[in-house]
């Protein structure tokens, strides 16, 4: 459902809320800890921090974090952010003439789905999911 690039973001951004409390992490460290290519995990990273997703201090101590305001955004914030607000309203089948009135074969499961996913996505905050992930114990 989320294109590669929001894959790596979310990711990125977890495992900086779950792993970075007391340091900064460059972008080698992410590439490696999430097996991304690194020259386009820093773009998106330089995205999320232009948004105010992520902070970063520059320089040769510095590297990337979740500050106390990075913690409270949304994982639907880092979607907005890198692929837009189609994923949410976009027919599933690409069709471009799918709409309410005009519906393709799965509007209305799609539809369904999506609402649920972005009503969690939307109410959960960056830190109160890396928690979980903290919990379950998953390898980002």
């Amino acid at each position: 459902m989320f294109s590669k690039t929001c894959q790596y973001a979310i990711r990125a951004v977890l495992y900086l809320a779950v792993h970075t409390s007391d340091k900064n992490a460059g972008v080698n460290e992410l590439a490696e800890a999430l097996n991304a290519p690194k020259h386009f995990l820093a773009k998106i990273l330089q995205q999320l921090s232009k948004h105010g997703l992520v902070s970063s201090i520059k320089g040769p101590n510095g590297g990337f974090f979740m500050g106390e305001k990075n913690l409270k955004a949304t994982l639907e914030d880092i979607i907005l952010c890198i692929d837009g607000p189609d994923v949410f309203t976009g027919c599933v089948m690409g069709l471009p003439q799918c709409s309410g009135e005009n519906p393709c074969p799965l509007h209305v499961q799609a539809n369904a789905y999506r609402q649920g996913l972005q009503f969690h996505l939307k109410y959960q905050s960056i830190g109160e999911m890396a928690v979980m992930v903290e919990r379950q114990g998953l390898n980002l």
